[in-house]
This record gives structure tokens, C-alpha cells and sequence, in this order.
């Protein structure tokens, strides 16, 4: 399938139970979800025998299930113990990942932030801040050393504070701090890039960033799609996700989306108000907007 469309669910109930039955519910053909509290530090140990059956599920349907990393995770804080947290909560999610044959784990790129309140130090707070994401990556992904591990998927945040990695074009920075590491992924997550200033509102606006893209990460580093709209004008810094077409992106940028050939394959993940319920035009949307394009694409 050229894009497999689905949503974050919930794991209240399980993974097998909770997770895929409501991929099922709500016709999914892939899904994310969290393994731990995403707001906490607990590092959450999984049951075995539930992580073994997630795991067969997902190879009999061939299904790609994804993990979101904590919310709290930012490897660029200056703060010791945050980053230190980050670190472990980073390994721990990976590690997870692989035990229930999840395809990937969505990382945000995080923040840096001045020691001291209005002090001039923003480039070297930022090349400190990369020198930590680099300290603690790299040796994760030396990790990911067999073609069935998950991979680390970078996914730029809105731009706001001060953020490491908002526009496209910031994943260079990121990348090259990484040295462009073969498991180091992307996850474009299209209120996220828009907030921070890409132009995905304009005709065209969404292919060109989609080429930029790839001339900074190369084929194939574009491993997952979150697919929302934007409640905010593009460049507000604000990540709020509005239901497709109903914000200020609009249908025509999923289309180009569908449509490009660095997103064949790719899955498509909501994240829009009321997906993780299945209460939401949105899956409609995206599948007619994914048949359009296949339409389009057929000689």
C-alpha cells in the first residue's frame, strides 16, 4: 500500500486488546502509539506475552505500528537531570519498540534554552545543545544495527522558544549532528513545520518543502507523516492540529503529499481533534485524497 493512513490510539486496555482493536474500530491500516505515561519520567516495563502477541499481530497483518516518545524528552535542555531523563527515556522507548516490533520511535527535536534570563549565548547555547543531542544519539543508533530495528524518527517541533529544529531546512543541522546516520529517520508532522514557517499553505508550497527534504536527508530518511491541519496562520509558532482542510493548510497540501514521490510507502498518522476516538471526518478525507492522487499517478 502507498500510504498506509491511520491515527494515535490508546493502550488503556493493552496493546492487543486496546491498541489494535481500535485500529480495527476504526478501519486503520497502521497506528502510534505511547508505551508510558507521555507526560512522566517511569520508564514502564512491558508484559511479554502481551508484547509477543502485539508482535505476531502486526507480522500476520503487516501492519507498522509506531512509538511517540514522551513528551518531556528534550536532549537539548541545559538542565542535567532533564537531559539525563531524555536520555534513558530515549533508550528505554527504543528498546520497547523493538520488543513489540514497532517500525519506528518519534522523537521531538527539542529545545535549548539560555542559563541566564536575556544573556546574549544563543549560538553557543546551541551548539552546546547539539553536542548533547549528538552525545546521547549516536550511540542508540549504533544500536539499530539489523534491518527489522526500529528506526529513530526526527520530528521537528513548531519553532517555538528556542527551538532546535523547527523548518525543514533546520534538519540539516540536526542531521549533520547525527552524521547523517542511516537509522536516523523523519517525521514530518505538518502543523508542526508549517507553524515554524514552511509553505505549505501556498500551491506548490508543499512539494518544494518535500524536495527540500530530500535534498537535505537524502531518499528514504522520510519514514513517517503526522497529517494535520493548523488551527493558526502559517509561521504563528503554535502547535495546534485542526481536522483536515478545516485550518489554515487546507486539502491541497495533503494532496501534494500523496501525490510526491519521497512520501511512496510512507504512512500517514492523525493526530487531529478526536482521531484517537475514531470521531472524525478526517480518515474519509485522507483515503479520498490518497485515491485522487493514486488516480493521477496511474498511466
Amino acid at each position: 500500500m502507498r500510504n498506509p493512513i491511520g491515527t494515535h490510539v490508546k493502550v488503556g486496555k493493552g496493546l492487543v486488546k486496546g491498541a489494535l482493536a481500535d485500529t480495527d474500530r476504526f478501519g486503520c491500516e497502521t497506528l502510534q502509539i505511547f508505551v508510558g505515561n507521555p507526560r512522566g519520567w517511569a520508564l514502564s516495563a512491558g508484559k511479554p506475552d502481551e508484547d509477543k502477541a502485539f508482535r505476531v499481530e502486526l507480522e500476520q497483518r503487516e501492519m507498522r505500528a509506531f512509538v511517540h516518545a514522551p513528551y518531556l524528552v528534550n536532549l537539548g535542555s541545559p538542565t542535567p537531570a532533564t537531559y539525563e531523563k531524555s536520555a534513558a527515556s530515549m533508550a528505554h522507548n527504543l528498546r520497547r519498540a523493538a520488543e513489540i516490533g514497532a517500525a519506528g520511535v518519534v522523537m521531538h527535536t527539542g529545545s535549548f534554552v539560555s542559563p541566564a534570563a536575556g544573556a546574549d549565548d544563543g549560538a553557543a547555547r546551541f551548539a552546546v545543545a547539539m553536542g548533547q543531542v549528538r552525545e546521547a544519539l549516536l550511540p542508540l543508533l549504533d544500536t539499530l544495527d539489523s534491518e527489522d530495528a526500529p528506526w529513530l524518527l526526527l520530528e521537528p517541533t513548531a519553532g517555538q522558544g528556542r527551538s532546535l529544529c523547527g523548518v525543514v531546512d533546520d534538519l540539516d543541522a540536526y542531521l549533520a549532528a547525527l552524521d547523517f546516520h542511516p537509522k536516523a529517520g523523519i517525521c514530518l508532522d505538518t502543523c508542526h513545520v508549517f507553524a515554524a514557517g514552511d509553505p505549505l499553505d501556498e500551491p506548490g508550497g508543499t512539494t518544494a518543502t518535500l524536495d527540500r527534504l530530500v535534498a537535505i536527508g537524502g531518499e528514504g530518511r522520510l519514514r513517517l507523516i503526522h497529517a494535520n491541519d493548523s488551527k493558526d496562520v502559517r509561521g504563528a509558532n503554535l502547535d495546534r492540529h485542526e481536522q483536515i482542510g478545516l485550518g489554515h493548510i487546507g486539502e491541497t497540501a495533503f494532496a501534494e503529499l500523496f501525490a510526491h514521490p519521497a512520501t511512496e510507502g510512507v504512512p500517514f498518522i492523525l493526530e487531529t481533534p478526536g482521531s484517537a476516538e475514531g470521531e472524525t471526518p478526517d480518515f474519509d478525507t485522507l483515503r479520498r485524497l490518497r485515491a485522487e492522487a493514486a488516480a493521477r499517478l496511474t498511466p
